[in-house]
């Protein structure tokens, strides 16, 4: 079990370090780690995970840390207290790096923010993050989400241009759009 929960430690610290971008950016490595890397969660649970931690108040990021953390001790044949613990350290590790990083540099920063230095390292950072962010959309473009049958992946395509026409366009309520969509979800299938 301590294994387990070092390696929880590890995998969520390595993604909070170098998870620019916020929660959306990290959402690809997170998939890389937990199903592709450890199997912690199968593709289906990943996407269920991210489903609930967009849904649930507070970062993506670190509300995937947590159910995650939650659901990988649980998987692993340990008690819910166990799942507790798993989930605490997934979150206070995914958050650890920012908060060290965030201590060491803020005095710094403050006064050389107008650097030509600093300035060209943000400007680097910029595609790096919509790189991150593509791959977020991408990793979520799965037959868990759209379906693999002809008519469930016509009815998602429609949802998902009708919910991008109403919150662009329309300014649409975005949680009434997901209470509806879940709905005709639950009516449909």
């Amino acid at each position: 079990m301590t294994l387990l929960f070092l390696k929880l430690f590890y995998t969520f610290f390595k993604i909070g370090l170098f998870g620019f971008g916020g929660g959306y950016a990290m959402i690809s490595m997170i998939q890389g780690e937990v199903v592709t890397r450890y199997g912690w969660l199968s593709s289906s649970d990943f996407t269920d995970i991210i489903a609930l931690s967009q849904m649930t108040p507070g970062p993506i990021g670190i509300n995937s840390a947590t159910y995650v953390g939650y659901v990988a001790v649980v998987n692993a044949g340990y008690s819910h207290s166990m799942g507790v613990i798993g989930s605490t350290i997934a979150t206070l590790s995914v958050v650890l790096p920012s908060f060290i990083l965030m201590i060491l540099i803020s005095r710094f920063f403050l006064k050389y923010q107008k650097h030509p230095a600093v300035e060209a390292v943000f400007t680097g950072l910029r595609p790096g993050v919509v790189g991150l962010l593509a791959a977020a959309a991408l990793v979520l473009m799965t037959g868990e989400n759209f379906g693999t049958e002809t008519p469930q992946l016509i009815v998602s395509i429609v949802l998902f241009i009708a919910v991008f026409i109403a919150s662009y366009r329309y300014k649409a309520n975005p949680i009434m759009l997901i209470i509806g969509c879940g709905a005709l979800g639950y009516l449909i299938y």
